[in-house]
């Protein structure tokens, strides 16, 4: 190597290029229909995600070799995949994606306890003008850690967000590549110590947290917001709505107001890679965990 150039030179004069490289989070990942090793070019500068955000992703957990909550992951891709256009080539079904995402976490050692990332985008294109509808597919594994087991021993902090709003639309309940208010609250978080943030509606109503949905609990009756209030989709709220619906527990879907959960006795939050995570504290507000402690025990420990 020339007098000057260390690999993170190198590194970024390519990117200075204008080309876009995948993460060095592990040694392979999944494109198109290959695995390939990391740091390779995955898409130029005229592609539609990078420019406009036309696409959308599924997070999903990897416990022993197994997708956890497979099929409703897999629903959820294939309703998005239908809602914003993608043409599907005949051979891109559930087992396709279950094939590609066990042999990459397999190949990358992830295998035992995993986090998956599978990102779906247009090719390139102006706004008027896209090349094609071809559902462009990268699949990106992480290890993680026995935590992800287990509920949180300590409570989060949170705090409102308000500086930007989350959508209430056809396309609000979609992982879209579009994240901008949950970037900007996720950074807004970390400037101000708290482990999260909530996001409200344009209406001034709750949505969700940065990556998670949201649940309340008071005098007993546990709530939380309908996707005509903007959250996103949750694999583990589905499934978790559809243990309490089960377990004859009261439980209510309907909107929720900020005051609300300020006077709520418990709040936690709820997604496919930890579960649940109960909150401490939000603002001024501190909360206890018994029924976020209960429904782990009773709903997730055997799932994980």
């Amino acid at each position: 190597m020339r007098r000057g150039f260390t690999a993170e030179n190198m590194r970024q004069r390519r990117l200075r290029r204008g080309f876009i490289f995948a993460g060095m989070s592990a040694n392979y990942l999944f494109y198109n229909g290959s695995i390939t090793k990391t740091g390779k070019l995955i898409i130029s500068p005229d592609n539609r995600s990078f420019r406009y955000g036309d696409g959308f992703f599924e997070t999903m957990k990897l416990v022993n070799g197994k997708i956890i909550l497979e099929e409703l992951h897999m629903e959820r891709l294939f309703s998005s995949l239908e809602r914003m256009q993608f043409q599907l080539p005949d051979y891109f079904t559930p087992a396709y994606v279950r094939e590609h995402v066990l042999a990459l976490a397999k190949k990358n050692y992830h295998d035992k306890l995993a986090r998956i990332r599978l990102t779906i985008f247009r090719g390139d294109g102006g706004l008027y003008d896209v090349n094609n509808h071809f559902p462009h597919h990268l699949i990106q594994t992480w290890p993680l850690d026995n935590s992800y087991r287990s509920l949180n021993e300590n409570g989060l902090v949170l705090d409102f967000y308000r500086d930007a709003r989350k959508g209430c639309d056809e396309f609000s309940a979609i992982k879209t590549n579009n994240y901008l208010a949950s970037v900007m609250g996720a950074l807004w978080a970390r400037q101000h110590k708290w482990n999260d943030v909530i996001l409200l509606n344009p209406f001034d109503r709750v949505a969700e947290a940065t990556i998670a949905n949201i649940f309340m609990v008071k005098d007993g009756l546990i709530r939380t917001p309908p996707l005509s209030e903007g959250p996103v989709n949750g694999v583990m709220r589905r499934y978790l709505l559809k243990k309490i619906r089960e377990a004859d527990l009261p439980h209510e879907v309907s909107p929720l107001h900020p005051d609300e959960l300020l006077q709520a006795s418990e709040i936690f939050l709820t997604n496919s890679i930890y579960g649940i995570r109960w909150v401490k504290q939000l603002g001024n507000s501190h909360y206890t965990n018994q029924t976020a402690s209960v429904l782990h025990k009773q709903f997730l420990e055997g799932l994980f």
